[in-house]
């Protein structure tokens, strides 16, 4: 870390962190109120931090959602996997952040891996239980018509079960998505990477405009997720809003 004089202050500017505004400039004269013009002239690096926390986010969920889908799957064929696969995930997501994110660090040291293993270990349990009670959902006689129509188990799964599990799944996405997106921003303590960074400097140096920038594209990244896959899970079940409007 290097020092970095201003004047009225002294500050201290983290390794390619974002720098202080000069506080004798006219619109930064007091470190009290929200400086639009530090914003204006850091935009790239707040930019280049709000990419990588969706990058972060992104892998954690992605990779959960495998793993989960994967488990669920399983899990609706032979129901003595539930309970071991409940019960691991549901102690990774009791594990504080911070903690998990500190064990993890000492076996696979600084860096994205350790904070994309600890994310998704978040992710588990909110898309496993979403998709296993999706598929459980399915009327038994849905599956009597379909077997009476002469298909196979596979093709069930595959036509039935999971097209009627989607809604669930996709409300455990949205979940998972928006936790991760606000978990992600204490990655900072163990990665450079995301909107931690800026956060966490800016608690360090107590900079009130940064703190809020950083904090507001949390906040709004987390709103824009929600919305976006509300919208993609209307258009991946349109017999949902269908349905809906039928019973009105």
């Amino acid at each position: 870390m290097s020092p970095v004089s201003l004047s009225p202050v002294s500050l201290v500017r983290l390794s390619g962190g974002p720098i202080i505004p000069d506080f004798d400039q006219p619109d930064c004269r007091a470190n009290e109120r929200f400086c639009w013009g530090w914003v204006v002239d850091n935009w790239p690096d707040l930019q280049a931090r709000l990419v990588e926390h969706v990058y972060i986010t992104a892998i954690a969920v992605g990779i959960g959602l495998v793993i989960a889908v994967s488990a669920a799957l399983l899990a609706y064929r032979y129901t003595g996997f539930e309970t071991p696969f409940v019960t691991v995930s549901t102690v990774l997501y009791t594990i504080p952040v911070l903690a998990f994110l500190l064990v993890m660090v000492q076996i696979t040291g600084i860096g994205l891996l350790t904070v994309e293993i600890a994310l998704t270990g978040y992710t588990l349990l909110l898309l496993f239980r979403n998709t296993l009670t999706g598929l459980r959902s399915v009327p038994p006689e849905v599956h009597a018509a379909a077997a009476g129509m002469g298909m196979t188990s596979r093709q069930i799964l595959f036509r039935i079960n999971i097209p009627l599990a989607l809604p669930a799944l996709m409300a455990g996405i949205r979940i998972a998505s928006v936790t991760i997106i606000s978990l992600a921003t204490l990655a900072a303590f163990v990665s450079p990477l995301g909107l931690g960074r800026p956060i966490l400097f800016a608690i360090g140096t107590q900079f009130v405009t940064g703190l809020i920038a950083a904090g507001a594209l949390a906040i709004i990244l987390a709103l824009v997720a929600d919305g976006l896959l509300v919208l993609a899970t209307r258009a991946v079940t349109p017999w949902v809003r269908a349905g809906q409007g039928g019973i009105r």
